[in-house]
């Protein structure tokens, strides 16, 4: 993709205007008409048309379509979700489908009215053929072949077993050739030439042989049309690329050098100006904070993003971007909604005397009397040693399984490529009870990042470490510090005011409500307490049809639940570069590559 095409693309604005009508309306239509295969093979058919039908077409056909039948209405039930999303591989076999199910209806039963429908489905999957370009994962279609290749043995295998178990049951002394033939025909629901004494048997094996081709039908469609998910990889060609941009630019975004985050990938713009830090959650590619680099370059990182996305059915979305990136993201066809707001404190204008200050300044001292001394300190600065224990200690003073964050954490503390990290720590004589750590802003910020105590520490501990790297900021060069985002503040103090209406008010209470679970509301009044400047932050997103998909892909990247592992291991995780090399040329970023593919480690 050269530069100047990204300014008039391909309209990335126009895709996602359009972009649910056709293929969603077209799934609908395979959800609808597959349920209706299901209950057209699964009810009796009409008498006369199968005695019309009888002198042309055997009666053991006719039960093979009918199962046929099920299988294909079943199949195209399942195939609604791929066609939704756009995936080329799910239009293709729901193309095939059709045409099985034009055959099979008229077979079954001379049910012309639902093959007419399959032909017209048919047409429509024809006529739309060009909004189904999505990829998929290149190695599933294999690891579903394999799939339907292992339930096919394991299904011909108890089959047989069952017929040996069930010996004593079976009307003579069929051959090998015989039973094999039998479990055969009955993965398709027709009788074999083994008949059995006891309807019971007859029932027990025709039901497993059923079962087993169900189960085939099930986990090969899934595997075949599952989301790609790839693994994040940052290389460290990319890590040092972002580090020069941040060097220029990094005073635009306080949340900038968490894009560095190794749980992160990277796509640059053509220039290597620009470039968008993001990891796939559940089929959301969430974009964290502003682009890194030169904002006039923003565009040309944007559009290659949108455009992966469209590329692989993601949703694209931006987690916590300010108000100049979200207008850059909405004139590419996003949308912006207010979250909540960024406290930031100016160094210059920040003191503890006055009456807004009486709480924290109360809480300085109360920790001060009971004997409370700080550190501040560059990472860079510590021993080996001492940066070991610290993160030993806030790792042991964590208590949770799960490091969380994602846009506003770097997940990494103590590790010597961040050496310009401020580390505050609070001591009662040798004994560490606290430490905060902050990552660069620019040359002249800082941005939190880590709050960690001991859990016997004195209420106001955190104040303190505060104030006194506020108190320390000048001499370190920095000029303000960005502290804890509060979500939807602006809600909750609304809500607060004389004369709410209820509607703020009512929305304030189930934040309120909420923050029994989530620190929403405590994190609001503890940021107020400094005096901040509230600086909004927004999330972009397609569509109101995404927001809760975004919400929930949002809350699994900040580690605020997992999905149970085995519904992790059905999701197809690949290395960027694996699924790099099997979908795309060489090439540095852009569109049709996944980044970070052709930059070895």
């Amino acid at each position: 993709m050269s530069a100047g095409r990204s300014a008039q693309p391909s309209r990335p604005e126009q895709w996602w205007r359009h972009r649910p009508r056709v293929p969603a309306l077209l799934a609908s239509l395979s959800l609808v008409y597959g349920v209706l295969s299901l209950w057209s093979a699964l009810s009796p058919g009409e008498r006369i048309r199968l005695e019309e039908l009888s002198p042309f077409i055997p009666e053991t056909a006719s039960a093979a379509a009918v199962a046929l039948t099920a299988a294909s209405g079943l199949l195209l039930v399942l195939l609604a979700h791929g066609l939704r999303r756009r995936k080329r591989r799910a239009w293709r076999v729901a193309v095939a489908v059709c045409l099985v199910l034009v055959v099979t209806h008229v077979v079954k039963g001379l049910d012309v009215e639902e093959a007419l429908l399959s032909g017209a489905l048919l047409a429509l999957l024809v006529y739309a053929r060009r909004e189904f370009t999505a990829k998929g994962d290149p190695s599933t279609r294999w690891l579903a072949v394999r799939a339907f290749g292992y339930l096919a043995v394991g299904g011909f295998v108890a089959g047989m077993a069952m017929i040996v178990m069930y010996r004593m049951r079976v009307l003579g002394a069929p051959t090998v050739g015989q039973e094999a033939l039998t479990v055969l025909r009955g993965f398709i629901g027709l009788p074999g030439p083994v008949q059995f004494r006891s309807v019971r048997a007859e029932t027990m094996v025709s039901a497993t042989l059923a079962g087993f081709t169900i189960l085939a039908v099930l986990v090969t469609a899934y595997l075949a049309l599952r989301p790609v998910e790839p693994l994040p990889w940052l290389s460290r060609e990319d890590s040092r690329r972002l580090r020069e941009l941040l060097g220029r630019h990094g005073e635009l975004d306080s949340l900038g050098y968490f894009a560095l985050r190794t749980d992160k990938s990277v796509i640059w713009s053509p220039s290597g100006k620009a470039a968008v830090s993001y990891r796939v959650v559940a089929g959301v590619a969430l974009a964290s904070g502003d682009p890194v680099g030169d904002p006039e370059a923003w565009p040309g990182a944007i559009v290659p993003f949108l455009e992966l996305c469209r590329e692989y059915a993601w949703v694209p979305a931006v987690l916590g971007c300010s108000d100049r990136a979200g207008t850059v993201y909405t004139r590419h066809g996003l949308n912006a909604l207010e979250i909540g707001d960024e406290a930031v404190v100016e160094v210059a204008e920040f003191q503890l005397a006055g009456r807004g200050m009486r709480n924290v300044r109360q809480a300085v001292r109360r920790v001060q009397r009971a004997g409370y001394t700080a550190k501040v300190r560059r990472l860079g600065d510590l021993s080996s040693d001492e940066v070991a224990e610290l993160a030993r200690v806030a790792a042991a003073w964590r208590g949770a399984e799960t490091e969380r964050g994602f846009s506003m954490a770097l997940g990494r503390f103590g590790d010597p490529a961040d050496p310009d990290c401020v580390v505050v720590t609070a001591h009662t004589g040798a004994t560490l009870r606290a430490l905060l750590n902050f990552v660069p802003w620019g040359a002249a910020g800082l941005s939190l990042d880590l709050m960690r105590r001991d859990r016997g520490a004195d209420n106001g501990l955190n104040e303190f470490l505060i104030t006194e790297l506020l108190a320390t900021a000048p001499e370190l060069g920095v000029k303000r510090v960005s502290l804890n985002f509060a979500i939807f503040r602006a809600a909750l103090e609304r809500g607060e005011r004389l004369g709410a209406g209820p509607v703020s008010r009512g929305w304030s209470r189930l934040l309120v409500f909420a923050s029994r679970w989530w620190q929403i509301e405590s994190l609001y009044r503890f940021n107020a307490k400094f005096q901040p400047t509230w600086v909004p932050r927004y999330v972009c997103y397609p569509g109101a049809w995404s927001l809760v998909r975004i919400a929930v892909a949002a809350m699994e990247a900040e580690a605020f639940w997992r999905r149970p592992v085995p519904f992790r291991r059905l999701v197809g995780r690949l290395p960027l570069a694996s699924v790099a090399r099997a979908t795309a040329p060489e090439t540095s970023g852009g569109v049709g590559a996944l980044p970070g593919s052709d930059r070895g480690e």
